[in-house]
C-alpha cells in the first residue's frame, strides 16, 4: 500500500473552518490601509538569492542558515522570499517608484525561512507588510505605529505593549559596535558558542540572546544610546513626543535590535505575554540606508510587517469574535420538479439580494437529512420548498437559531422582499 502522502514538515493546510478568521483578519487589515490611503503591491514569492543576500546580510541568521535556496535549470541561484522588504525595494527601483517620490504600500503573502518548526514559527508563514518611501522625518515613523495601534484597537486586542529603540546612523552604530566587541571580548569564557560567533560579524544581535549566562552579561553592556548621533537623537525624541501627543503608550528598550541588518534609527516591537516565548507579534523601523544599497538613489524608508498565524493564534487565545461566513439562507429541496425550480429561485434571490449569503442543498437527500445539513452549515433560516408548496406557489421559512420559533409559509412573489426585511 503506498504510504500517504502529508504536508511539509512546518507547513500547513488552511482548512475551510479556519479560513473564515483569515479572510476577517485580512479584511480588516485591507480596510485599515485603505483608510490610511495606502497601496498594494504584489511581487513574486521566488527572487535571485543575490537579492536577500544584499538586502537582509549576509551574516544573517536568515541568509545563512533560513533560506530555502535552489538553483533553477539555467543553474541560477534562487530563493523562496524570506520576507517582503527586499523584493519591496527591488520593484521600487525597478519600476521607478522612489526617484522624487513618496509612497505608501503594503503587500501580503507567504514567507518561507527553514527554522525548527514550533508554536507561531513556522517554515511557511504569512506576512502583511507596510512599507513607506521617500519621508525622512519621524512623523511617517509615528503614523506607522498609530496604524498597527489602532488595528489592535479594530481587533479587540488587548495587553499588547509596544517597544522602542533608535539604533542611530551606519556611522554611529559602527562606533558602537567597536565598543561592543571590545567589551564581550573580555567576557569570552562567559559567552555562549553562539555569541562567540556573532562577536565580530553582528555583536548587536548577542543583546537580544535568550542564553541565560550570555544575557547577564548582555544586560550590563554598553548602551546604544550612549554613542547617538544628535540628528537620530532629535528624531528619537520628536517620534517619542508624538506618540505621547496621540496617547499611544511606548517602552524603551535599549537592548532592541531586531535581526536585520538594514535597520537605521527608529526600530520597534509590539510584544504579548500571551503567546509564551514567540511574543512579538508586530515589528519594523527605519532601513533609509536600503534603496541606495541595493543600487538605487538615496532614499528615506521606514515601515513594519506583522505575522497573521500568531495575531490570528493572540485572537484565539483572547476570544475575539470573527466575522461569521455561515449562510444566512439553506435552501432544502423536496421533489425532482421543486429541485429544478430552486435553482431558478436561488440565482433570482441572489440578483435581488446581492449580499445574501445562499447555500442550495445538492445531492438529494430526505427533508430530515437537508435540515441536518443545514443546521452543520451554520444557517440563520431554512427556506424549504417540496412539490405541494411549488404547486402552490409558496415556501416554508423556518428559523433555525431559535429552536421555540415555528415554521412559516410564505409567497413565493413576496419572498425578496420579506427576507430583505428579515436579513437587514
Amino acid at each position: 500500500m503506498a504510504k500517504t502522502l502529508q504536508s511539509i514538515r512546518g507547513m500547513h493546510d488552511i482548512l475551510p473552518e479556519q479560513s473564515a478568521a483569515w479572510q476577517y483578519l485580512e479584511s480588516t487589515v485591507r480596510q485599515l490601509l485603505a483608510r490610511y490611503s495606502y497601496r498594494e503591491i504584489r511581487t513574486p514569492i521566488v527572487e535571485v538569492t543575490e537579492l536577500f543576500k544584499r538586502a537582509v546580510g549576509e551574516v544573517t541568521d536568515i541568509v545563512e542558515k533560513e533560506m530555502y535556496t535552489f538553483e533553477d535549470r539555467n543553474g541560477e541561484s534562487l530563493s523562496l522570499r524570506p520576507e517582503g522588504t527586499a523584493s519591496c525595494v527591488r520593484a521600487g527601483i525597478e519600476h521607478g517608484l522612489f526617484y522624487n517620490q513618496q509612497q505608501r504600500i503594503w503587500y501580503t503573502g507567504p514567507m518561507f525561512r527553514h527554522e525548527r518548526p514550533q508554536k507561531g514559527r513556522y517554515r511557511q508563514f504569512h506576512q502583511v507588510g507596510v512599507e513607506t518611501f521617500g519621508i525622512a522625518g519621524p512623523d511617517i515613523d509615528a503614523e506607522l505605529i498609530a496604524i498597527s495601534a489602532r488595528l489592535w484597537q479594530e481587533l479587540g486586542l488587548k495587553n499588547v505593549r509596544l517597544e522602542l529603540n533608535s539604533l542611530g546612523t551606519p556611522t554611529s552604530r559602527a562606533i558602537y559596535r567597536e565598543k561592543l566587541i571590545e567589551y564581550f571580548s573580555a567576557h569570552l569564557d562567559v559567552l555562549d558558542e553562539e555569541a562567540k560567533q556573532r562577536l565580530h560579524s553582528n555583536p548587536l544581535r548577542i543583546l537580544d540572546t535568550k542564553h541565560p549566562a550570555t544575557r547577564l552579561i548582555a544586560d550590563a553592556a554598553p548602551s546604544l544610546h550612549d554613542y547617538l548621533d544628535p540628528e537620530s537623537k532629535q528624531h528619537f525624541e520628536q517620534l517619542c513626543s508624538m506618540l505621547e501627543a496621540m496617547g499611544i503608550q511606548y517602552v524603551i528598550n535599549p537592548r532592541l535590535v531586531r535581526g536585520l541588518d538594514y535597520y537605521t534609527r527608529t526600530v520597534f516591537e509590539w510584544i504579548t505575554e500571551e503567546l509564551g516565548a514567540q511574543g512579538t507579534i508586530c515589528a519594523g523601523g527605519r532601513y533609509d540606508g536600503l534603496v541606495s544599497q541595493m543600487g538605487g538613489q538615496e532614499t528615506p524608508a521606514c515601515g513594519f510587517a506583522m505575522g497573521m498565524e500568531r495575531l490570528l493564534e493572540l485572537m484565539q487565545v483572547q476570544e475575539q469574535a470573527l466575522s461569521a461566513t455561515a449562510p444566512d439562507l439553506y435552501l432544502v429541496l423536496a421533489g425532482e420538479q421543486a429541485s429544478s425550480a430552486g435553482i431558478v429561485l436561488a440565482e433570482k434571490l441572489r440578483t435581488e439580494l446581492p449580499k445574501l449569503k445562499l447555500q442550495v442543498n445538492a445531492g438529494g437527500g430526505s427533508i430530515k437529512t437537508q435540515m441536518k445539513r443545514a443546521d452543520k452549515a451554520g444557517a440563520r433560516y431554512a427556506l424549504i420548498l417540496g412539490e405541494q408548496e411549488l404547486a402552490a406557489g409558496t415556501i416554508g421559512f423556518k428559523p433555525m437559531q431559535d429552536a421555540t420559533a415555528n415554521q412559516v409559509s410564505l409567497k413565493l412573489t413576496e419572498l425578496g422582499q420579506y427576507l430583505a426585511s428579515q436579513l437587514n
